[in-house]
């Protein structure tokens, strides 16, 4: 098993999983928004679970993850490195793409079975009314620059698929949030941070807007089902729960009262989307309701 971008957020809590479950793990992360300290747990508990941990630092988007690739030929691959909430400039969005058309092409050569990738719901679904709430995978309608990559990236794996017979399950995650999440990775993350040190929590517009909030040991539980359930398919992760950030803050709970800034340019309004299919395809659904699972955060040390 490769996990791309497995020193991060999400793919260490899956390096996690994987270690409890005594799999082989090959890591590969270049650091750029990952930590080796993230994956201090998996690396004490590999040798206590038998579970084989190997850790390399590269770069996605460079020929060297091919290499690695064609010499461990790994099953299957999960790419966790694809649009990452600090990658906005376009060098960095086209290295999403690249990086996504590199991993195909060296698991053709390798003979992987299978390739997940995890991508944005909220950039792949444009600006859906509330009618088309909450949001079905038949209704892709890319969302700016991010939305053009991502849709390109499901067209590339959709490509790979019917030309050189390599599954794919590409998974539209919704707001994911949960422990080892810096506060410039995510909402939940950044509201935290500022309750944590006593300062306002900073919202845009009327703070109104609405998301769609799943948590990371959810999304992880999406991941391992799609090594083997879903395949061609793009599947969502997510609540199906629409959540105002107003609501978020007081659920936290602590803090002084928000403040508000002028809205950003083309801010996405509402959003959540159906776990229709992910129920039918994958045997999946979320268990951690948002009070809990922001409450095991404001309680953590």
């Amino acid at each position: 098993m490769l996990v791309i971008g497995g020193a991060g957020f999400i793919g260490s809590h899956l390096v996690d999983r994987l270690v409890a479950d005594h799999a082989a793990v090959e890591v590969v992360d270049d650091l750029s928004s990952g930590s080796l300290a993230n994956l201090s747990d998996a690396r004490a508990a590999a040798p206590r679970s038998g579970a084989e941990l190997h850790i390399h630092t590269l770069d996605a988007a460079t020929p060297d993850l091919a290499t690695m690739i064609t010499l461990r030929r790994p099953r299957h691959i999960v790419h966790l490195a694809l649009l990452v909430p600090a990658a906005n400039s376009t060098i960095e969005l086209g290295r999403s793409f690249t990086s996504m058309l590199g991993v195909l092409d060296a698991a053709r050569a390798a003979s992987v079975e299978k390739v997940v990738a995890l991508l944005p719901a909220t950039v792949l679904y444009g600006t859906p009314s509330a009618r088309q709430l909450p949001v079905k995978e038949g209704e892709i309608t890319p969302r700016g620059v991010r939305g053009v990559v991502a849709k390109a990236i499901v067209e590339l794996l959709t490509t790979y698929r019917e030309e050189h017979g390599i599954e794919f399950t590409a998974l539209a995650a919704t707001t994911v949030y949960g422990p080892r999440q810096q506060a410039r990775q995510g909402a939940v993350a950044r509201l935290l941070d500022a309750a944590a040190n006593g300062e306002p929590a900073r919202l845009s517009g009327d703070g109104r807007q609405t998301r769609d909030f799943v948590h990371v040991d959810d999304v992880v539980d999406a991941l391992e089902r799609s090594l083997h359930r879903g395949s061609g398919l793009v599947v969502n992760v997510g609540t199906g729960v629409q959540t105002s950030l107003r609501d978020v803050v007081a659920m936290i709970g602590v803090g002084p009262p928000p403040s508000f800034v002028t809205a950003r340019q083309g801010e996405l309004g509402r959003f959540c989307v159906s776990t229709v299919r992910a129920r039918i395809h994958l045997g999946w659904a979320p268990w951690t309701t948002l009070p809990e699972g922001l409450a095991a955060l404001r309680d953590t040390p």
